[in-house]
This record gives structure tokens, sequence and C-alpha cells, in this order.
């Protein structure tokens, strides 16, 4: 199994956490939606196995004409051995982008999850992050999705945001409990230094909230969805029984995946990684004019898969196979890293089913920590 990541690097405003490339101006975007699909030809044997799962991410997919989409779609199709079973197929979306009319070209392209940004659905806290939907569009697009036929629907919310009470984060939650959506996606607000909130944090414009105050919005976070009959199988992740992101979760399981666009990464699942140029029109420009992606390529010690393998699997419901570290890279993560595990026991941090090394409910609030001590 293998992935597709299309990473488009627009937005109609920039969000003021985030920390992604993108672009607000749309001049070059006929530039870089052509050099995407030349970069589809040029990458073409990369992936090894058929492609089940196909992303688009961003930025703003949903920004996308529905011709540009097509165009991107019939690319990928064209030049992977995809799965003969069901493709994965999910966009992002902003909430103001999700007319009727939109919703139903993304039904007839094969979009068959939509991933909603809708991060809150109070109007202060929107007004804040520099959304462009209101908080009425958060409530509405779902129920417009749906009426749509989409009912694989995973949505963004974001916690931790400085408030006197807990009362409108109890709030969102439970709205987006009562909108019926099979996943959740939520993650606590993070200030980025190269950010509209970086600046004003340095400044003193804007104080986080502390660490305390995320945390326990976390616990209910995580234990509302637990009585809703969500699954928490990622750290930020919860889905309802047969509903896990495929695309994700390949990730995680360090599958192999393309990435393609400006600033979008690859891996080959086995030994490099591949950054592609965070820069729209040097992006387009060497592929256009030269035919030739302008990336980066990382070759992967020993060190760096098992630390890769640890972050990532760590975060899971699945967790760490002790089996896998020492069959693949020669590590008895029992005998290296002996006193530290002992420690983690000791403060309920950590479970173990047989050789799975799993994080308690505890240690996810610790998750970095943990996989930082436990890195070779």
């Amino acid at each position: 199994m293998s992935g597709i990541y299309l990473h488009v690097p627009f937005c109609k405003q920039a969000c003021h956490y985030c920390d992604f490339h993108f672009s607000t101006s749309l001049n070059t975007k006929n530039e870089v939606i052509k050099a995407m699909t030349l970069e589809l030809e040029l990458q073409k044997e990369y992936l090894k196995t058929p492609v089940e799962t196909i992303y688009f991410g961003g930025g703003t997919p949903s920004i996308l004409s529905y011709k540009e989409l097509e165009l991107l779609l019939n690319k990928v199709y064209q030049q992977n051995n995809i799965s003969s079973g069901s493709v994965e197929v999910t966009l992002e979306a902003n909430p103001d982008d999700l007319s009727k009319e939109k919703l139903q070209e993304l039904k007839k392209l094969g979009v068959n999850r939509l991933s909603i940004g809708l991060q809150s659905f109070h109007e202060p806290h929107l007004k804040l992050m520099n959304r462009a939907h209101n908080a009425k569009e958060s409530l509405e697009c779902v129920k417009l999705a749906q009426d749509n036929g989409f009912d694989n629907i995973t949505i963004d919310l974001i916690y931790g945001i400085p408030a006197t009470s807990h009362e409108i984060w109890h709030k969102d939650l439970q709205t987006a409990i009562d909108l019926d959506v099979p996943h959740i996606s939520s993650y606590c607000l993070t200030v980025e230094p190269k950010t509209a909130l970086g600046h004003w944090t340095k400044t003193g414009k804007f104080t986080p909230a502390d660490d305390e105050f995320g945390a326990i919005q976390f616990e209910h976070l995580v234990k509302t969805l637990k009585t809703e009959g969500y699954e928490h199988y990622e750290i930020s992740n919860f889905a309802k029984p047969g509903h896990y992101s495929q695309h994700n979760s390949a990730y995680w399981q360090g599958r192999q995946y393309l990435g393609i666009g400006p600033g979008a990464h690859s891996f080959d699942g086995l030994q490099t990684r591949q950054y592609n140029v965070s820069n729209n029109p040097k992006y387009a420009k060497s592929l256009i004019e030269k035919n030739i992606l302008p990336c980066e390529v990382e070759n992967l010690t020993k060190e760096d898969g098992i630390n890769e393998y640890l972050l990532t699997t760590l975060r899971t419901s699945w967790g760490c196979n002790l089996n896998h570290l020492r069959d693949v890279y020669g590590f008895d993560i029992r005998k290296e890293k002996g006193k530290e595990l002992e420690e983690m026991d000791k403060n309920g941090w950590i479970t173990w089913n047989g050789d799975l090394l799993i994080l308690s409910e505890k240690g996810k609030l610790f998750a970095d920590q943990i996989s930082s001590d436990l890195f070779v």
C-alpha cells in the first residue's frame, strides 16, 4: 500500500497560527498546477506498491476549480499503479468553499472523504485565528456535505485557545459530536515563531494559554469522545469504528508515500526522504523550463529510522512493535533503554501488550518527551 499527497499551496488569507507553506497570491496558480502534473510524470516510478490513498492537502485545496482538480486527479491515475480496490480520496476544504455546487463537483470527481477545517464554532476564536469562515458556516457546511452524500467526513478542531474558563471548548466539542461526523482531528493551539500569533506573543499583544490549560482540555476531549464511541487511535485523531484515516495511518506505520507540489515531502519506505522546495515560483520554473524537480534528498541513517519509528508509532493506539525495531534495525529497546522504560512504567506512562509498547492515557500527555527519551 502506498499513498499520494498533493500539496495545494494557496489560501484566501493567512490563518494567524499556520506555519505551513502557502501563498495568498494566486498569481502563480496556473504554473504551479502545470508543474505538479509534470512532477507526477517525473515521479511515476517512485512508488513500488499500488496506490490506495490520494490526499489533497494545503493550503486550501478547495480553492481549486473543478477543471484544476480534475487535471491533477487524471494525471495521478494515468501515471501510477492504482489499487484495484476502493481508493480513499480525501480533500481538505474550508467551510466557506463548500457550496452545494462545489460538493456535487467533488462527488463527481471521486472525492469520497472530506476533511473540513472548522477549528471552532465560536465566532471570536475564529476571528482571533483569522479564519475565512464564520461560526454559522462552521455549522452549516457539515450538514450541507451530509445532505449531498458525504458520509465519510472528518473535521478539525483547535483547543487550548486562551479563555477565562473551559466552557467554550466544551460547547465546541459538543457541537461537533451533535453533527455526528465519524472522525475528529483535534490539535492544541501552538504558537509558531514565524506566524502572526508568534509575533504578537513576542510583542506582548497575545498571551498563550499555559500547558495545564491545554492538558485539561485534552483530557476532556479524550474522555468525552470515548464516551461517544470514538476510538482514540492517534494522539490527535478520533474515529468511529471503520473510519480511521487510511492515508494518515499509512504515514504512522512507516509506509511509502509520494508528495507532489511545492513544500511536499516524500518517503520511499526504506532509506530516503525527499523535500520539495517551499517556493512556488522556483518550483514551477524548474519543472516547466528545465523538467527538473527542485528538491533535497536525505539518506536516513539507522538512528534516523529508529527515532522516526518511535516518534510515529508511539502516537498510535497500536503502539511500537519491539520486534520491528529488533528485526529491521537490530535495536533491542528493552536492553538499550531499560532504565528509561522502567521510569516510564513507574510513572504510569506506558503499557505493554506482548512486544508492543503503547502509551497509556496519562502517557499521551507526555508523548513528545517519551519519544525523545527513547531516541538513540
